[in-house]
């Protein structure tokens, strides 16, 4: 499963959306620099991490800080949220009415059992993995929109270092995810227009611990 991610201000290309403009690429990077290249890590009830995502706006998508994993009844939900299974979705295409693209410039796994942790990523570019979201109320009464990264099976070469990979989307396909129907054949799309990009996803070894696994 993802459960860290990383956004690095210093990106240099983006492969988020074609219709990316200025305010919207800034608006992200000036967030990941105020964030100070810590790892994005699930949201919790003491942890209160709020991470960007993309979502549909009225004119243009639009940046809104939100809340990783999904909350029930006041609390982070008993039940695993921050990670939703592709083969779920199209099982139950209604999950998919709210939807965003979470911008990120790699991910960390560890690769078992050696324990070894892996950044996967485009070689620093700024990407986006699609997500579904909902709203939710926290304990002391705010609302948030909630969002949870699309898993789907790795691709084979990097099957053997972690057998899941987030839904990574294609910038051609990034409208088509926020605006597009909430059906299995938008699912199946996505599934589809994200091989050409998993192709070309990069693994690197990481020295240190930035990836571990620290759930809240």
């Amino acid at each position: 499963m993802c459960a860290s991610y990383g956004l690095d201000p210093r990106f240099k290309d983006q492969e988020l959306m074609e219709d990316a403009d200025h305010e919207l690429l800034e608006g992200i990077r000036a967030w990941a620099q105020g964030n100070a290249d810590e790892t994005l890590r699930p949201t919790g009830r003491i942890l209160r991490n709020l991470n960007p995502i993309v979502v549909p706006g009225e004119a243009a998508p639009a940046v809104e800080l939100a809340w990783w994993g999904f909350l029930v009844d006041g609390r982070p939900s008993k039940f695993p949220s921050i990670n939703t299974r592709s083969e779920r979705l199209q099982d139950r295409p209604g999950s998919l009415r709210g939807r965003a693209i979470v911008p990120a410039t790699g991910w960390f796994e560890m690769q078992k059992p050696s324990k070894q942790w892996h950044e996967f990523g485009l070689d620093e570019a700024l990407f986006g993995m699609a997500a579904v979201t909902q709203r939710g109320r926290a304990e002391d009464g705010s609302w948030y929109t909630c969002y949870s990264i699309v898993m789907q099976p790795a691709v084979d070469r990097l099957a053997g270092i972690h057998d899941r990979m987030p839904v990574v989307l294609p910038a051609s396909f990034g409208a088509d995810w926020l605006a597009g129907a909430p059906s299995r054949e938008l699912i199946d799309e996505a599934l589809t227009a994200s091989g050409s990009i998993a192709d070309r996803i990069a693994a690197t070894p990481r020295a240190d611990d930035k990836g571990s696994e620290r759930l809240f």
